[in-house]
């Protein structure tokens, strides 16, 4: 899962909301060192992951990557996947897309001492771009996979994956919904069994 799902799949509390979202900076141990509800926010991200890739649905669409991306294929699924929250919001919650996010970055910008370094260079592009919301159609999806080709040195060629979600689209979307069902469950349960320890 991608950003937006990640903050979606948080539940309603604000700091494990910013724990989910920043916990791909904080590496091993290094998340003892930050309040309680944040800890849980990067433990709920790591599940997350785990369930994401190890679930058929999510792995039939990486498979459908693989010959062209190879190891690269789970990165793009995800950001396909937040395309298709992104595009059927309304679906997920009623609150709309672009009020969502821009509550969300209020939420980090009044938090932004206790973001990490590296969350702390992206965020002004995040919010300037509005990335979140820019999911929501094919272009700005392209715009993140060419980032992220930029950012592999140009190896990954992420940014041609564009073209498999238009060739695949209902396919992928339909994985999707499916798959999406099943992470919702999955994270209200992961919810409640963090808070009680």
């Amino acid at each position: 899962m991608n950003f937006l799902a990640h903050i979606y799949l948080s539940g309603d509390n604000e700091q494990v909301k910013i724990g989910n979202f920043m916990a791909d900076s904080i590496k091993g141990k290094k998340y003892l060192k930050y309040p309680e509800d944040i800890q849980r926010g990067i433990i709920l991200h790591r599940a997350i992951d785990y369930y994401t890739d190890t679930h058929p649905v999510f792995k039939q669409s990486t498979q459908r990557l693989f010959s062209g991306y190879s190891h690269y294929s789970g990165i793009i699924a995800d950001i396909f996947y937040d395309h298709f929250l992104a595009a059927n919001w309304e679906n997920y919650s009623d609150i709309p897309l672009k009020e969502y996010t821009l509550e969300f970055y209020d939420l980090l910008k009044n938090n932004f001492e206790v973001l990490p370094p590296k969350v702390k260079n992206f965020l002004p592009y995040m919010v300037n771009d509005n990335w979140l919301l820019s999911y929501a159609d094919i272009g700005g999806i392209e715009k993140v996979l060419s980032g992220m080709n930029r950012r592999t040195g140009r190896k990954s060629n992420m940014h041609l994956a564009v073209k498999e979600l238009k060739d695949y689209y209902e396919e992928f979307e339909q994985e999707f919904e499916l798959f999406f069902k099943d992470i919702i469950e999955f994270s209200r349960i992961k919810i409640k069994e963090i808070e009680v320890k």
